[in-house]
């Protein structure tokens, strides 16, 4: 995780806050930790993608989120720049949407991504997820417009 990171800093860096700086691996393993125990608790759910030409390679990530509040989960992704354009961010956005919307009590999937970002907007329109709303936000990333989409699937 913490190379695929490191090669993908300037593909993410305008879209991601936390791809300011490249991460160490101390912090990778601190995340990681994090994410296990995140998991556990049954509040976050992320998913490592590769290939089966290149079993462990990191080509993307992928995470269900409980931070929008009961009944709904939040979809996150991130897909490394060579392979931007392939499907792999539609495919694992899509698995993540039937799975979530099949657990008990999740009634809502939301997508969120900021206006100027079309590539990631594109996955949730491809997707058939609807556009509720568009909030304004501060910029927390260096092509952020502070205008955030929120895209909606429900059951």
């Amino acid at each position: 995780m913490n190379r695929a990171v490191r090669a993908n800093l300037e593909h993410l860096r305008p879209w991601m806050e936390w791809a300011a700086e490249a991460p160490t691996r101390a912090r990778t393993a601190e995340l990681t930790r994090a994410g296990t125990a995140a998991w556990e608790a049954g509040t976050d759910f992320m998913y490592l993608a590769d290939l089966d030409d290149a079993p462990g390679r990191v080509v993307g990530a992928f995470g269900l989120h409980g931070r929008i509040g009961p009944g709904a989960l939040e979809i996150g992704y991130w897909v490394a720049a060579r392979h931007v354009g392939r499907g792999i961010a539609t495919a694992a956005a899509g698995a993540l949407t039937e799975a979530a919307l099949a657990l008990p009590g999740i009634a809502r999937v939301e997508i969120r991504c900021d206006q100027a970002n079309g590539a990631s907007a594109a996955v949730p329109r491809k997707l058939g997820y609807r556009l509720d709303r568009v909030t304004e936000a501060a910029a927390r990333a260096p092509g952020e417009t502070g205008r955030q989409l929120v895209w909606v699937k429900e059951r």
